[in-house]
């Protein structure tokens, strides 16, 4: 029997997540929280084998909730169950210690299969992000770079590398446009370069076109 957690702050995700998995025989659902303090409140009575999170979680930063996780629970196995893009969080997710990533856009079936594998101590991922996750463990130079860069400043370089301008970021990632030139020299000294045209030779070269 896997015994499950999900943490989620939509309160219908949840119960058809809940209802999903509970139809299953080898599965037990322990509870259900929709903060990081109800969260970690619940692991401090009752540890799942598997947790089911969310990224954007509210109150504390998904990765950086990971890493509490992965450090003061390590038993508990994590797997990403989220609506943002693979793209951008799946491989921060996994060196963050996540077991799998799951993309909330993904077929139903496929919930139960992720949970099941991550239960019995696999890695459930997608074939292009295994691939992805291949070159970062390869020895070609950018995935170096790519190290270095937080969740947000990939956010940053995915935008501008899709040709949107200061403004258009700003607007689409709810920040004001000083944060985002701010990102922008701190993407081009991570990524040592001191143009945009360098750093947009960068972004394509993390395959972020």
């Amino acid at each position: 029997m896997i015994k499950l957690l999900i943490a989620d702050n939509h309160p219908i995700v949840r119960l058809g997540i809940s209802c999903l998995l509970q139809e299953q025989e080898d599965f037990q659902v322990l509870g259900e929280v929709a903060t990081t303090s109800e969260l970690f409140k619940k692991l401090n009575k009752d540890l799942p084998d598997v947790l089911i999170l969310e990224m954007d979680i509210p109150e504390i930063n998904g990765v950086a909730a990971l890493r509490k996780i992965k450090q003061e629970y390590p038993e508990v196995k994590v797997l990403i169950y989220s609506g943002q893009s693979e793209d951008v969080y799946a491989l921060s997710t996994i060196r963050a210690g996540a077991n799998g990533y799951l993309s909330k856009e993904t077929r139903l079936e496929n919930l139960p299969e992720a949970v099941r594998k991550v239960g019995h101590g696999g890695m459930y991922i997608t074939n292009e992000l295994a691939q992805r996750l291949a070159f970062d463990e390869g020895t070609k130079k950018p995935r170096r770079f790519f190290r270095k860069l937080s969740t947000r400043e990939v956010e940053v370089l995915k935008m501008l590398a899709s040709g949107k301008r200061n403004k258009e970021v700003a607007q689409g990632l709810n920040l004001n446009e000083k944060t985002v030139s701010t990102y922008k020299a701190r993407l081009m000294k991570k990524l040592n370069v001191d143009n945009m045209v360098d750093l947009l030779q960068q972004a394509k070269a993390l395959e972020l076109y």
